[in-house]
């Protein structure tokens, strides 16, 4: 149940909570609003994101600042990624934001300031020749791990483990059995097979 809830399977937590005959301490009418959020962080649409998660829960984003700057950082790397698609794309709007939104917030932490700088350079480098280090930021797996961490935090707000049971045991597993083998302990290898 635990593992359904945190990874967004809705119609699979209800049906296992039903016919298992057990309830949860979470409101399963949330994984529908956490999941769309992660949807609306996958598709690029960050000011959607951020106002559902205003609505599920306002004080979230006031409350924990680096996901807040992730999330704005986010929205104005798909606002570059829009400005740079065309040749006479319009940098305004990127300033705009820029200024409007992060310039503040980057001026109270040295991290958030590097990350902004990093994310401006974008402007000034052809999209098909960004350094690796700029090249990670136009990936589509920076908004899958922003993604994440926004379900994190919406988890622990609501109280509930950030990770599902299951992987903290598969993680332990690797993990022990690490262990045991620089100990020359002979142990089953973590295999599907062997998990029964």
């Amino acid at each position: 149940m635990n593992y359904l809830i945190i990874e967004g399977y809705q119609s699979a937590a209800l049906k296992f909570a039903q016919e298992a005959n057990i309830s949860s301490s979470v409101a399963l009418d949330s994984i529908d609003d956490r999941m769309q959020i992660r949807a609306a962080i996958h598709a690029g649409a960050i000011q959607e994101a951020i106002e559902r998660i205003n609505d599920l829960n306002p004080e979230l984003l006031d409350t924990n600042p680096e996901l807040h700057f992730s999330l704005l950082r986010l929205q104005l790397i798909e606002l570059i990624r829009k400005c740079t698609a065309s040749p006479n794309g319009d940098i305004q709007p990127v300033l705009s934001f820029a200024t409007t939104h992060l310039a503040s917030r980057a001026q109270k932490n040295p991290a958030f300031l590097t990350d902004l700088e990093r994310t401006m350079a974008l402007l000034c480098f052809p999209q098909d020749n960004l350094a690796p280090q700029l090249a990670e930021l136009m990936d589509p797996s920076l908004r899958r791990q922003v993604a994440a961490r926004v379900n994190e935090a919406i988890l622990e707000a609501q109280g509930v483990m950030r990770e599902a049971k299951m992987r903290g045991l598969v993680r332990l597993w690797g993990w022990a059995e690490n262990a045991l083998r620089q100990e020359k302990v002979d142990f089953p290898s973590l295999d599907l097979k062997n998990i029964a």
